[in-house]
């Protein structure tokens, strides 16, 4: 694919997953993360070639300018779309496959100091929310999702979803095939809350028996 054909892509690919896209214009300008990621796939390719402390100056160039850090040596796939931005850390070794969205403030990040494999591995249509972090070089299976603030440490299998510090699968199963990404933050479920409520609903339970129980 050239370089045209790939930018109308990204355009595509703001409108389909952010409805305050009004029109090509203000996308081309407006959207710090499609810059990042255009940026980004030319550092790469001086990485590749091995230039790579022209790649580092040119990435901390738009860190700086958008507040979003892609390191050249990590591995993007198509239609990679970052929403609002500000604050996303993708390590170099993290990989990523097609039509993957993430909101601001997500850490695809290491745990180790050695020079291998450290950071993720995202398959495709994954959705990472706001805030959350990823740590070593976990596998994230197609169409997972992890929601807004969790933790993740441990490979979340397909059609998986991931909530909570740290993160624990609440839902799983075959992955259903969409167009596009989703991720309704509010619908969530919270299993900490979830357990307080049964505690709860147990303890009412236990003082309507002793109530009972006293009234013999």
């Amino acid at each position: 694919m050239n370089i045209i054909a790939r930018i109308k892509e990204d355009i595509q690919t703001v409108f389909r997953e952010d409805p305050a896209a009004r029109n090509a214009a203000e996308v081309i300008l407006c959207y710090s993360g499609m810059h990042a990621i255009w940026v980004y796939r030319f550092t790469h390719w001086l990485w590749k070639k091995s230039f790579k402390i022209e790649a580092r100056i040119v990435s901390q160039a738009v860190r700086f300018l958008t507040g979003i850090e892609i390191h050249p040596g990590a591995a993007i796939g198509r239609r990679f779309f970052i929403d609002h931005g500000m604050g996303v850390v993708i390590g170099e070794t993290t990989e990523i496959g097609d039509d993957v969205l993430i909101y601001q403030g997500v850490v695809l990040g290491g745990v180790s100091h050695e020079k291998q494999k450290r950071h993720p591995t995202i398959g495709n249509n994954v959705v990472i929310g706001a805030g959350a972090i990823l740590l070593g070089p976990i596998v994230i299976g197609n169409e997972a999702r992890v929601g807004a603030g969790s933790v993740v440490v441990k490979d979340v299998p397909e059609g998986g979803t991931v909530v909570g510090v740290p993160g624990r699968l609440i839902t799983e199963g075959v992955p259903k095939h969409i167009s596009g990404v989703e991720l309704d933050h509010n619908k969530l479920p919270d299993p900490v809350i979830e357990v307080l409520h049964r505690l709860e609903k147990r303890i009412e339970d236990l003082e309507k028996e002793h109530n009972k129980f006293h009234k013999l």
